[in-house]
């Protein structure tokens, strides 16, 4: 392990610990504090409690990650203190499948979600390239819940490295074939170490990523416009038609796009209401209809030519922003 690694991991493991700890013995004043500070919405503002259900996703998504680093060590253990590699990963596969569906789970009850999914029969068999549109905090538990818990497709995950704040997912991630994008590093090797994750794939395996690079707003979907506009004008009139996604970024996505293996579109409304803390606070959230929607397109429907794949794949996004505006 190198030293930056370790020193991160020194630094976040105990603070995830003394957070729980400390969120877990007073537990009792922040219940109290909410009930109060919810009852007080309700009859002054009219609007949902969401003070005690803030505070129990939170305090069950630090009981989450304890028992997660357990795991981890017991997995470590296991594997001869890490040498054996293949049982380790194993341990991974399965830590991660089992940590997304416990805190979707805890979403769906405790924000009274209603879940539809549509053409999950079309994500198997791999090897497939997922790319899925980011609107939440929370759609990141969707590709472990449904492609990989469904439809029994393992991923290989493009994350960004600011991810590596969360001790598990920098812990299991780095056990697992993954890749946490530097997005201010060289953007040539970014790029080159994304279409490595297709290297090897097989046919219960694929790759996720997330073309947009990051939640959408619309103050980020005007920041991006402007900067797509000194670059590609071409580009950057087509993206001005998107209303509810951001354009996609071509880098990393158009590069797996050359790999050939087919594609998966994964477009999703419903969580827009936890794209940030702010919005979840709003309330909006509660009782909302989560919609989840697969598409799968033969690799050779995809263009040889770079600036074809980056048209194919705003064609997509076209697509998927047509479909949320119909909801």
């Amino acid at each position: 392990m190198d030293g930056r690694r370790l020193r991160r991991r020194l630094r976040t493991v105990p603070t995830h610990l003394l957070l729980f700890a400390l969120v877990t013995v007073l537990a009792p004043v922040w219940l109290v504090v909410g009930l109060v500070i919810d009852v007080v919405r309700r009859l002054v503002r009219h609007r949902r409690g969401m003070a005690v259900r803030m505070f129990a996703f939170g305090w069950w998504f630090l009981f989450i990650e304890v028992g997660g680093l357990v795991a981890l060590l017991g997995h470590w253990l296991a594997a001869g203190f890490g040498r054996d590699k293949p049982r380790l990963r194993e341990g991974s596969y399965r830590l991660q499948e089992w940590w997304a569906r416990r805190l979707f789970g805890a979403v769906v009850r405790i924000f009274g979600l209603t879940v539809t999914v549509e053409g999950l029969d079309q994500v198997a068999p791999g090897p497939v390239i997922v790319m899925m549109r980011h609107a939440s905090i929370v759609d990141t538990l969707l590709p472990n819940v449904f492609v990989t818990g469904k439809a029994r497709i393992r991923l290989r995950y493009v994350l960004k490295k600011e991810l590596l704040a969360d001790p598990l997912l920098d812990i299991a991630g780095n056990r697992l074939i993954n890749h946490f994008v530097d997005r201010e590093g060289d953007s040539t090797a970014e790029v080159k170490a994304v279409m490595a994750l297709a290297d090897g794939l097989t046919d219960r395996e694929g790759v996720l990523i997330y073309p947009e690079g990051t939640r959408f707003t619309v103050a980020r979907r005007d920041r991006v416009l402007a900067g797509l506009g000194a670059r590609d004008t071409g580009l950057a009139e087509r993206a001005r038609r998107l209303q509810r996604v951001l354009p996609p970024r071509p880098g990393g996505s158009a590069g797996l796009l050359e790999t050939g293996h087919d594609v998966v579109i994964a477009a999703h409304t419903g969580l827009e209401p936890l794209a940030t803390i702010p919005d979840a606070w709003s309330g909006r959230i509660v009782g909302s209809h989560l919609r989840i929607r697969f598409q799968r397109f033969p690799g050779s429907s995809i263009p040889q030519t770079r600036r074809g794949r980056v048209e194919w794949l705003f064609d997509r996004w076209d697509e998927v922003d047509a479909w949320l505006r119909g909801w």
